[in-house]
């Protein structure tokens, strides 16, 4: 038999137009020859619905929709995700269906309540096996989380499945894929079962899905491997049981991932939201520059533009580039000076400020003109301000409340400054657009004469080192500095990393591709006496 593996970009609450996707995939299946299509997780109303799945209604329009697809879906057997009410009880389901029947339901049994995952806050844990026979071989079925550990693979065997079916919704981070194998491998190993990873792709606010389905002999070998961050409809052959050798998409450097996914990222927030597009402060530095490359790939050049505004600190190199990187990408561009306004602000505050010495405040007065200025753009035209503050940034709070973190969209929140090299050298790889000065110069915010950012900061390669272990990690200081880091650069960032909570909690949602990102999976409190060991 063949079968077809639908990989595809849905969008959370569009229920009509996901049903719309999810027949469209059926048609093309069947004309290629496929006798069974299936879905990923909550494919009919998108992942993750989030406090959605505690309204009735919502629950009601998804009924609905799967109601829709078992009418219309004819002449090929579906097998479909989407969330399941049974009386009081609220279920993550796949369904399985031909021909205007439901043949069976599997509720997903195992709950994922880590990371970004919450779904013990929605549903209930089903207890059965689900196997069911489609030309004579028994397939079983599980979701996502069902497949990291034993029993819910185990039971479908033990149920009579000679063949494992799993729909995931499984969101990026760096090096996901590989973890994905060998939980595969070891689910294959302990049921002598072939295994289909059928996994979503598309931006969801902060996830990015990549998809990069993939199939797996009973031995855990390979036999095929969609792309990634693409839609994609393709065939898997099965002969007496065994998956056949088919099409497997190479394996990509992880920068060309990780940028992909911001690509993605943005391109599905500012889409799906509706903007007619984005626009940034572009400073001649490497992070908007970076940010700008992402925009224009994922938006394209028209829908972007973006904002030099120079100060009396922004050297003329600066502008240089700035201009440079636009007309490079193509963007539209503009330049709005800054010194007239700074000097209203600063002659108004006069008075206040008499007496006292100048500070970071003068710096910050700075970043929120800017702020403002991109914020009005932005109500006039209706485009969105992406903002491009990386992830050492967030860290450390080496950012101005209201100015550079004024925004509706981070593209680079996750991003570590060592990174947003690699990937600004990545992207000139492809072609030129950010000017090797920008790269090879030292950082600066430009808010006072010859500032530096490792003035305030660690070099960005232990900084870097240190939220990887702390943040990421969960590490104890004590455990970083017994790794070779200098005790006070551990105090340093540390301190900063707790005192800096209060900022992030009100900076724009941004992509997440690491293990632990600023967003569903960083809840720590903004008032908070703890101090970790450092002994």
């Amino acid at each position: 038999m063949k079968i077809a593996i639908a990989q595809l970009n849905y969008t959370v609450g569009d229920i009509a137009g996901n049903v719309a996707k999810i027949a469209d995939a059926a048609v093309m299946a069947r004309a290629g020859g496929a006798s069974l299509l299936l879905t990923t997780e909550l494919a009919v109303c998108g992942y993750s619905p989030e406090d959605l799945l505690l309204r009735d209604d919502f629950y009601d329009a998804c009924t609905a929709g799967v109601a829709k697809l078992a009418r219309e879906v004819q002449g090929i057997t579906l097998v479909v995700g989407h969330p399941h009410r049974e009386g009081d009880k609220r279920y993550n389901a796949a369904s399985v269906m031909r021909d205007g029947k439901t043949l069976t339901t599997y509720l997903k049994r195992k709950l994922p309540n880590y990371t970004v995952f919450d779904e013990e806050r929605y549903f209930d844990s089903g207890e059965d096996a689900c196997v069911f026979e489609h030309q004579g071989l028994p397939f079983g079925i599980n979701i996502c989380a069902d497949v990291w550990e034993e029993p819910a693979a185990n039971a479908a065997r033990d149920a009579g499945a000679r063949f494992l079916l799993v729909l995931n919704a499984s969101p990026y981070h760096m090096n996901k894929q590989q973890t994905r194998y060998e939980v595969v491998r070891d689910r294959a190993a302990e049921t002598g079962l072939p295994v289909v990873y059928a996994n979503q792709v598309g931006g969801q606010d902060e996830l990015v899905f990549d998809g990069a389905s993939f199939a797996m002999d009973a031995k855990g070998k390979l036999t095929h491997q969609w792309p990634s961050f693409e839609e994609a409809l393709d065939y898997i052959d099965i002969v007496q049981g065994v998956p056949q050798p088919g099409a497997i998409a190479p394996a990509q450097p992880l920068e060309a991932e990780v940028y992909k996914a911001l690509v993605m990222g943005v391109r599905d927030y500012v889409n799906k939201n509706g903007f007619p597009g984005a626009l940034l402060g572009l400073s001649g530095g490497i992070d908007s520059a970076l940010t700008l490359a992402i925009a224009a790939d994922a938006l394209g050049p028209d829908r972007v533009k973006a904002v030099m505004m120079p100060s009396q600190y922004t050297a003329s190199m600066s502008r240089e580039d700035a201009h440079a990187e636009a007309e490079a990408l193509k963007v539209r561009y503009t330049e709005i000076a800054i010194k007239s306004m700074y000097d209203v602000f600063v002659k108004a505050l006069a008075n206040e400020f008499n007496g006292l010495k100048e500070d970071t405040t003068e710096e910050n007065l700075q970043a929120r003109i800017r702020g403002t200025l991109l914020m009005a753009l932005s109500n006039k035209t209706g485009a969105i301000v992406l903002t491009t503050g990386n992830k050492s940034e967030m860290s450390t709070g080496y950012a101005t409340l209201y100015g550079d973190m004024a925004g509706g969209f981070a593209v680079l929140k996750d991003i570590t400054k060592m990174m947003v090299y690699r990937l600004s050298n990545y992207r000139n790889g492809i072609a030129p657009v950010i000017p090797q000065r920008v790269i090879e110069r030292p950082p600066s915010a430009e808010l006072r004469p010859d500032q530096k950012d490792q003035d305030s900061l660690p070099p960005y390669d232990v900084l870097d080192a240190i939220i990887e272990a702390y943040v990421e990690n969960d590490q104890s200081p004590r455990d970083i500095i017994a790794k070779g880091y200098a005790r006070a650069d551990v105090e340093r960032v540390v301190r900063l990393i707790k005192i800096s909570e209060y900022k992030r909690r009100q900076a724009p949602v941004g992509i997440r591709i690491t293990a632990r990102g600023f967003g569903k999976d960083w809840r720590y409190p903004i008032t908070n006496k703890f101090r970790p060991p450092f002994d």
